[in-house]
């Protein structure tokens, strides 16, 4: 009888064993807290209360593996409202934990409290974390690893070591004032006072030298760096000196080797690049990141941040090598290194990392992308001609929402929070890159609207650069989805001609585009992801200004292929 009893409960224990062996290996969950609260910093001789996570600037690295389940409860202790976006995350079926306030959740007021929860899938490299409300990403940012999946390995020679290199940017005032008083006043906002490499401005500027951040490297060794710009309205170069990188990844995508000497990111993008330590060197390098700036006439902050790659030798290196190399950087406005860099990357395209490129499409659309000006009744801004800066895709600035966010109406059926009919095409055709475009022109029109794309459609998007106002290089960047950028060219898209020197075959698939400046460019997706998905410039000076639409993409015919239902803790208005 003690014997049948014993077995019966060894029996129980192996099933139930058994039972949560499976369960884990469907969802292995990560856990994390973030605090979003005021805390002093010091940069460049002055000390003020920066909004920060953890106490870090930046905010942590987050670990994960391609598969894992990704839970983030964040406590909002500032004093401004908070939300958080999982920037390039897919968010299968799970828009609710997106992040961009008012599009897919109302923010997390102060003393509040939301639980991000989702699976990364079919995802691996460098991602990132950051506020989506108001400037608060100036400072509210950190790095998102997903490594592969245990049992797997990089398509790549398997580094050493890796670092994560955050690009950044510093004001000495509070960037929630930099940008307030812009809105306020109508004018374009004051430009940053430094950028940063992993939140140090580096010994070029004031009061820098001893944080200076550093990078050790051993003889042949070979070292992943990580780069993320996560500037806030700045496009920039990145550079080692005397060392040549080999890009392997972009926006979490492999890509085929590709070397060079200088990487463009625009903010929102990541490159992840190889360097490898030269044989018997000794000494130091400077890693420098400065502006790509594209729009002609616009004050941009021209200083240089410099982080330091250092040889780590068994013997100390003559007196000659303790000043860091300096390298040589693009000129500002080198549109041609900018471009050489973008049209150099292609995408892996093997068996375990394969390329889906959409060979024809069922929505093909045109959205011209720009700047603008609104007269100020009674009043004079801060604009040209005492007008106000806007700026707008197909002619229509994007208001968020206030009382509801987007997904929330649609999910709900709450009337009145935004319509349908985002147009496929811009209302007027003209000479888009031309030199002095049409006054009439200039001036858009206020809308919350979106474009509803059935599950599974098709999509390209053509996106072409205006010359209103001033033309520049636009980083566009699409929530909840990856794209195939098939195409790109200056001036305008020619629809007829154009489209046969598309890449179909191995083109770089990215979550955010860098459309040249005073040209176009082509991006192809499957709307496979229901939901409310935010499309907007990541120049956030743009999105502040109405340079933003949402594709609305309906549910699909079963359970795995509709939107969760909203978490209990979504925060309400």
């Amino acid at each position: 009888m003690s014997m049948g009893i014993s077995s019966a409960r060894i029996l129980a224990l192996v099933v139930c064993l058994t039972f949560l062996a499976v369960t884990a290996l469907a969802e292995h969950v990560i856990r994390h807290t973030f605090v979003i609260e005021a805390k002093p910093v010091t940069r460049l001789c002055k000390t003020h209360n920066v909004i920060i996570v953890n106490g870090q600037f930046p905010g942590p690295t987050l670990h994960v593996r391609n598969g894992d389940t990704l839970s983030v409860k964040v406590y909002n202790r500032a004093q401004y409202n908070a939300t958080v976006h999982w920037h390039g995350i897919r968010q299968f079926r799970t828009g609710w934990a997106d992040g961009p306030e008012f599009i897919t959740q109302c923010p997390i007021r102060p003393g509040g409290s939301y639980t991000y929860r989702f699976t990364i899938t079919g995802q691996e490299g460098t991602l990132w974390w950051h506020a989506h409300s108001s400037w608060l990403r100036a400072s509210v940012y950190g790095a998102l690893i997903i490594h592969p999946r245990l049992g797997t390995t990089y398509p790549f020679t398997p580094p050493h070591r890796e670092t994560p290199i955050m690009l950044g940017e510093w004001w000495n005032r509070n960037p929630i004032d930099v940008v307030n008083q812009a809105t306020r006043t109508g004018a374009a906002p004051n430009v940053s006072d430094a950028y940063t490499i992993n939140g140090q401005p580096g010994d070029l500027y004031p009061c820098s030298r001893r944080e200076t951040f550093r990078v050790r490297i051993y003889n042949e060794e070979i070292h992943l760096l990580r780069i993320v710009n996560a500037a806030l309205n700045q496009e920039l170069f990145f550079t080692v000196a005397n060392h040549k990188l080999t890009v392997v990844a972009v926006d979490a995508s492999y890509t085929k080797p590709f070397r060079t000497k200088t990487v463009m990111l625009g903010p929102g993008q990541t490159t992840d690049v190889l360097l490898r330590g030269a044989r018997h060197r000794v000494g130091r390098y400077y890693m420098a990141a400065r502006a790509y700036d594209s729009a002609q006439g616009v004050p941009f902050d021209n200083t240089t941040t410099t982080a330091i790659l250092e040889y780590r030798t068994r013997r100390p290196p003559p007196s000659s090598s303790f000043r860091p190399v300096m390298p040589i950087l693009p000129a500002y406005n080198d549109t041609r290194t900018a471009t050489n860099f973008a049209r150099g990357l292609r995408s892996l395209g093997t068996r375990e990392h394969p390329v889906y490129v959409p060979q024809t499409v069922d929505e093909s659309l045109f959205y011209t992308i720009g700047l603008g000006l609104f007269n100020c009744p009674n009043r004079s801004c801060g604009g040209p001609n005492g007008t106000r800066f806007t700026a707008s895709m197909n002619n229509i600035s994007f208001v968020l929402p206030s009382t509801y966010s987007v997904l929330q109406a649609h999910y709900f059926g709450k009337k009145g929070v935004f319509t349908t009919g985002f147009p496929d095409n811009p209302p007027v055709q003209f000479n888009y890159t031309a030199q002095n475009v049409s006054r009439s022109l200039w001036s858009p029109v206020r809308g919350t609207k979106v474009k509803v794309l059935k599950y599974n459609a098709k999509v390209q998007v053509i996106l072409q650069d205006t010359n209103i106002v001033n033309a520049e290089n636009h980083p566009i960047h699409l929530h909840g989805y990856d794209f195939y950028i098939v195409g790109e060219g200056f001036g305008n898209y020619n629809p007829r001609t154009d489209p046969q020197k598309f890449n179909l075959v191995d083109p770089p698939l990215r979550n955010t585009v860098a459309v040249p400046v005073n040209g176009w460019a082509a991006i192809r997706f499957v709307a496979d992801n229901p939901g409310a998905w935010l499309m907007h410039c990541h120049l956030d000076v743009h999105i502040t200004w109405g340079l933003a639409m949402v594709f609305l993409v309906e549910n699909g015919p079963s359970y795995m292929t509709t939107i969760e239902s909203p978490p209990p803790d979504l925060p309400v208005c």
